[in-house]
């Protein structure tokens, strides 16, 4: 599935360069580390479609549901860009950006600096950079590049062995995802485990798989400083309800 994604990336490209894009908008500053005693923040994903997943619910548009996780008290939005397995637009960060003063997380499969130039056109304040889909010397030329451009970099990895090259690339904040992005599958307790084992300095966010109160509570009360909330929220038709409880749940732990 992720050699199948990046095919389709690489042809997107050429499009993507020739499209013009709008004056980008102020920055926000991206704080994802949390100090003994704070909650747990949430980041709150905006995706209208998985390969894993299927349909998720579009009865919101996307600033509607932007506006409900931050009133929900999301603190970070993130927005899946891609369009041909998410259903996502850049536009789609521009929606959000209109009504919401949180930070705004463009999640694609960047290999170029063309999209973080979209990104940045668009609203984002922040993008992510999966260590699987780039080379070493890649990743730390796109992590220059978006650096340049003022926007913070969440570095994905999956593997134990691909958190060296992040550290290597720059990273300040490592989001492990709980999902093998070649087979779908889930290992959670792997993904704990990663997160456990990062340096003190950089932020840990746990990436994929939680869907309820407990899960929140759990992720809390380990070393993570935030989480990335998505499949579950993006199947309400009104996220507010549940996303409240995780908040809550967030700040309880």
């Amino acid at each position: 599935m992720l050699d199948e994604i990046l095919r389709n990336k690489r042809e997107e490209l050429a499009e993507l360069r020739r499209k013009p894009l709008p004056p980008p908008p102020s920055l926000r500053a991206v704080q994802l580390r949390r100090d003994p005693g704070q909650p747990l923040r949430l980041i709150a994903e905006i995706k209208r479609r998985s390969p894993s997943a299927g349909p998720l619910s579009m009865a919101l548009g996307i600033a509607e549901r932007a506006r409900a996780y931050e009133r929900a008290g999301a603190q970070m939005i993130s927005v899946l860009c891609d369009q041909k397995y998410f259903d996502g637009a850049y536009e789609h960060l521009a929606e959000a950006r209109q009504v919401t003063s949180i930070p705004l997380l463009c999640k694609d499969f960047i290999i170029d600096e063309a999209q973080l130039d979209a990104a940045r056109a668009y609203g984002a304040d922040a993008v992510l950079l999966i260590v699987r889909c780039l080379h070493p010397t890649q990743l730390s030329t796109l992590m220059r590049a978006a650096a340049e451009r003022g926007l913070a970099v969440l570095t994905e990895v999956y593997l134990p062995a691909e958190v060296p090259l992040a550290l290597d690339a720059g990273a300040e904040m490592i989001g492990v995802n709980a999902r093998d992005l070649q087979t779908l599958v889930m290992d959670a307790p792997g993904a704990r485990q990663i997160l456990a084992a990062l340096p003190d300095g950089v932020a840990r966010v746990h990436l994929s798989g939680i869907r309820d109160v407990g899960q929140v509570s759990e992720v809390a009360r380990s070393r993570a400083d935030a989480a990335l909330i998505g499949e579950v929220l993006m199947r309400e038709d009104d996220p507010a309800e549940l996303l409240g409880k995780l908040v809550a749940a967030a700040s309880a732990a």
